[in-house]
């Protein structure tokens, strides 16, 4: 299962995830305790292997703003709600991954691959709509984040069957500042669920 840990402002951090298997590492360009710097996320990211895929997370960032952040972290992928995507210019080198805030399924084939889930306030710990999820998670490649953390992660993934799990608030000891070994905990949950 594709895991993602969000809202990476350490090494020590970066380096807990990417050591216990997580498949990316998100970096938050938005208004939150999370928020960074492209050159930090640059900086945090020298060590990161290339197969972990490096997200630049955002809301509805201007052209300016996204630009930014492009060329000088270089991100994989960037995070976004899926409305702002038709007016940014990704580039070569990265891929999109839309946002869906609690949106109800509607004509299957509507749906990109892969996508976010998550609830209406990012890193807030705000859960999304799991059934919702589940509907959605049958069509395509679903992405679920919102309010998981190590102790509800296994009936998240037995609710909505996703293809993968992003976190944020459920693995800090305070807002905005990581747990390394909340990381640890929560990417072996994951992956003690993928054996069941």
């Amino acid at each position: 299962m594709f895991v993602k840990i969000c809202g990476l402002t350490t090494l020590a951090a970066v380096q807990a995830a990417v050591d216990n298997g997580a498949n990316a590492v998100g970096f938050v360009f938005a208004e939150s305790p999370r928020r960074t710097h492209p050159e930090v996320a640059k900086s945090l990211c020298a060590r990161v292997p290339p197969d972990v895929i490096r997200v630049a997370v955002m809301r509805h960032p201007t052209a300016a703003e996204w630009q930014a952040v492009r060329d000088v972290f270089e991100p994989d992928w960037l995070q976004t709600d899926v409305a702002d995507l038709a007016s940014l210019e990704l580039g070569r080198k990265c891929a999109a991954l839309p946002v869906y805030r609690n949106a109800q399924p509607a004509d299957e084939s509507d749906w990109p691959s892969p996508m976010l889930f998550e609830g209406m306030s990012s890193g807030s710990g705000q859960p999304a709509d799991w059934h919702r999820a589940a509907a959605i998670a049958a069509h395509t490649d679903l992405i679920l984040a919102g309010g998981l953390n190590a102790a509800n992660v296994a009936d998240a993934i037995a609710t909505v069957r996703p293809w993968g799990v992003d976190v944020s608030s459920g693995v800090e000891s305070s807002p905005g500042t990581k747990d390394p070994d909340k990381i640890v905990e929560f990417i072996a949950r994951v992956r003690a669920t993928e054996k069941h």
